[in-house]
């Protein structure tokens, strides 16, 4: 292990004095280049400088115990000695993490796509409660949201709904949310006070980029129309919404957010590069979720990955049995803990894998 990092050390020092040279300063794309290697291995690289000091600080401990005779010398490295002790066997768990490999999609964008499923309007409703709290992490987070295509019901909620997050690392904190999330609470359309169960569903795609794709213009069938907000209010005068056809695959994209036709386009074109990009990933490395379609699910009740249940005010996440009576706190954007909690389950996992292959 230390072999490796000794290696990423050697490197990281190369690149930090290659940020002064004049010829890489001078170059913008140079420079953002040599950054973002820096910033790869930095992690690595300093917890390993840390690690250092702390197996030197034992040594010297070990040396002053061994050879003083001085009681309060003594006392004071034994101190030392247990603090060392300490650092070395947590920073040795974090490079062990820190070294795993990393999901090339992580420091991506993302487009995440929002569905109702069973529960028919109170699945819609609960769409809405969840792109509101996607936003309001996103906004914590300093990440940007941009709509791409809302069809909205009238009573307010989307019977879908995608939109881009852009941020550094956008990826690595919103990929845990794929899947069905279930919802138990008093319908708002309901007037029994009776508690239903509906379910609406979530996918999340890392935003492709231009050189990893390439798109046959003669593959695209796009079509343009008027854009319309809730029940066929808010007719545009102009067809500036834009729906993308890939012929090959048959996926269809709507984008109608903006006014523009062009600007329309431009996203719509993102989302389907993005998609595409998802199925040939997961197609690559032989997953069970072969395309979008068996990552979503079917929206039935039983394929979930976490449930809402608001008489109780619990989210409880059926993946790594997590529960939490804060539903509130969550639903208003402070998912840090769950996504956490799901993070370090995650590592984990992958961290007993290598050492069960190795």
């Amino acid at each position: 292990m230390f072999e490796k990092i000794e290696i990423f050390d050697k490197r990281y020092s190369e690149l930090s004095q290659r940020l002064y040279e004049p010829s890489v300063a001078a170059d913008p794309e140079q420079y953002q280049k040599t950054m973002k290697e820096l910033k790869s291995i930095e992690e690595i690289v300093l917890t390993y400088r840390e690690y250092k000091q702390a197996v030197k600080s034992q040594d010297e401990s070990i040396e002053i115990l061994e050879e003083s005779g001085d009681s309060d010398l003594k006392e004071l490295a034994q101190l030392e000695l247990d603090e060392a002790k300490q650092n070395i066997d947590e920073l040795s768990e974090k490079l062990k993490i820190l070294l795993l490999p990393k999901d090339p999609n992580d420091e991506r964008n993302v487009i995440v796509e929002i569905r109702g499923g069973a529960g028919g309007e109170e699945s819609a409703l609960f769409s809405a409660v969840l792109f509101r709290m996607y936003s309001m992490y996103a906004e914590k987070k300093g990440y940007k949201v941009e709509i791409v295509n809302a069809n909205e019901t009238e009573l307010g909620g989307y019977k879908e709904i995608s939109f881009m997050i852009e941020g550094e690392g956008a990826y690595s904190r919103f990929k845990y949310e794929s899947g069905v999330h279930r919802v138990q609470r008093v319908p708002e359309t309901e007037s029994q006070g009776r508690v239903h169960t509906s379910t609406t569903t979530v996918a999340v795609l890392p935003e492709a980029e231009d050189v990893e794709l390439e798109i046959d213009p003669k593959d695209l069938k796009i079509d343009t129309f008027r854009s319309s907000g809730a029940g066929g209010q808010h007719i545009n005068k102009t067809s500036s919404a834009i729906r993308i056809t890939h012929l090959p695959t048959g996926t269809v994209v709507e984008c109608q957010d903006e006014r523009s036709q062009y600007k329309n386009k431009d996203k719509a074109l993102k989302v389907l590069k993005s998609r595409l990009l998802k199925e040939k990933q997961d197609k690559q490395a032989s997953e069970i979720a072969a395309n979008r379609k068996s990552q979503v699910g079917t929206g039935d009740r039983s394929e979930r990955i976490r449930t809402y249940n608001y008489p109780q005010g619990r989210l409880t996440d059926h993946r790594i049995g997590l529960t939490l009576y804060k539903l509130e706190d969550i639903l208003n954007g402070n998912l840090d803990e769950v996504i956490d909690a799901l993070v370090t389950a995650d590592r984990a996992e992958k961290l007993k894998e290598s050492m069960e292959n190795s």
